[in-house]
């Protein structure tokens, strides 16, 4: 099976999905990780780009990741360009890659980039006569999905959890790739706080260490 992750900066896509992709890839599935913007513009001075590519590529190293494709759209800026442009190059990958599941951001994130790639995606993966995708989830990003709570209408419902405890301590390695996005606990991108989470995630189904995703759709054989 093939499995597209989609991340709007460079460490998106291990603080979501990096114990699935890990089991994935146990599995023997292909895990393919789409970076939409370079996460530095507005945020860090011009050569943080090139920093975070290479952030990027050593995390996917440790999860095992097949590709990692970057688009370098304009970080913290999606909401600034035509939609349709983000549609665009979400859908070109999914034309190359040919994903059986995707993984997105969820709509409800603080985040603004977030949460136009959500709608873009929704668009991009639409269920279209030979579309070869068979499962839509979004995922949990510490320090933006939570942080919308105060809208009920925002508030993440997971209704699939993924039991990570095989992958846990690699995915927080994989995290420590990115050295300018870690932060001291209690924040919630520090490594203990990653822990607290796939612990918090893991009660509510029922095991020692889970990650959450929100299931969109699904087509059945």
């Amino acid at each position: 099976m093939k499995h597209m992750i989609i991340a709007a900066h460079p460490d998106d896509e291990v603080l979501g999905c990096g114990g699935t992709i890990i089991n994935r890839v146990k599995k023997g599935d292909e895990v393919v990780v789409v970076i939409l913007t370079d996460g530095a513009v507005t945020r860090y001075k011009k050569p943080m780009a090139k920093i975070l590519r290479k952030n990027a590529l050593a995390c996917a190293k440790i999860l095992g990741v097949s590709k990692v494709i970057f688009k370098d759209l304009p970080n913290q800026l999606l909401d600034s360009i035509p939609i349709t442009r983000v549609i665009k190059a979400i859908e070109a990958v999914m034309a190359e890659i040919k994903p059986d599941t995707v993984y997105t951001h969820d709509k409800g994130d603080l985040n603004r980039d977030h949460a136009v790639i959500y709608e873009a995606t929704l668009v991009a993966a639409r269920p279209l006569p030979g579309s070869k995708v068979k499962k839509l989830f979004t995922y949990f990003v510490p320090s933006s999905s939570e942080y919308n709570d105060v809208d009920e209408k925002a508030i993440f419902i997971p209704n699939v959890f993924v039991d990570i405890k095989a992958g846990i301590d690699k995915k927080i390695k994989a995290f420590a790739c990115y050295k300018s996005e870690r932060r001291a606990y209690p924040h919630p991108r520090s490594p203990e706080a990653l822990r607290v989470y796939a612990k918090r995630w893991g009660i509510q189904a029922g095991i020692e260490y889970g990650e959450p995703f929100r299931l969109i759709r699904e087509t059945a054989d």
